[in-house]
């Protein structure tokens, strides 16, 4: 099983190994690490780019419980540098954490956040409503995300019964295994495009600049 350094840092460059490197009937290989950087597609996160060993990496997938990094061409197995690429992982990493913020100023209105989209140009999250949520306007939403990346908080990690719990300062935890900015104010300003309530779900489209 890889190793998922990212889940504790946010380095950009790491040796590794690579355990095996196959080719695949469309011309891509398929390799597999004892340990990587790159944050695959999943969690509404958009895989990470870069490099190993200098051939691009086009996309990080899971497949089961293999974390498998579709390439551009092939990596020999054994000793093999990373380098993911930062603005990428940057712009992921802020539209990630904006996601998180959204969904726990939804909860002031008493909607939860169930599923989200976070990728750059169709950022979404989806509300589930609580018991009596209240009624809740675009701006008055864009006025409280506002508030809590404005509170500067700093990002904490924990484990709690198996499961990684990220979070700013003392606001809720949520259950993640993206990538998340050190402090909220790295977020930026988060635009909210569009809401739109439709069986008893609520649908927040939001944008940040790249």
């Amino acid at each position: 099983m890889t190793e998922r350094v990212y889940y504790t840092s946010d380095a950009l460059e790491m040796e590794t190994d690579v355990v095996s490197c196959t080719r695949q009937e469309d011309g891509r290989f398929h390799v597999v690490l004892s340990a990587t950087l790159f944050h695959p597609q999943g969690g509404g996160q958009p895989s990470d780019r870069g490099t190993i060993n200098g051939v691009p990496l086009l996309q990080a997938i899971q497949d089961g419980h293999t974390l498998v990094h579709i390439m551009e061409g092939p990596v020999q197995p054994g000793k093999a540098h990373l380098l993911v690429d930062a603005e990428v992982r940057n712009l992921h990493t802020r539209y990630h954490s904006a996601g998180h913020i959204i969904g726990l100023a939804g909860e002031k209105f008493g909607w939860l956040g169930v599923k989200g989209n976070h990728k750059p140009g169709d950022g979404r999250i989806v509300f589930d409503a609580l018991a009596t949520p209240e009624p809740m306007t675009i701006e008055a939403l864009a006025t409280e995300i506002g508030a809590l990346v404005q509170r500067s908080e700093s990002r904490i990690i924990t484990e709690a019964e198996g499961k990684r719990l990220v979070t700013w300062g003392t606001l809720k935890p949520y259950a993640c295994g993206g990538t998340h900015v050190l402090n909220t104010a790295e977020i930026g300003d988060i635009r909210l495009i569009k809401m739109k309530e439709k069986k008893g779900q609520l649908s927040v489209q939001y944008e940040l600049d790249a």
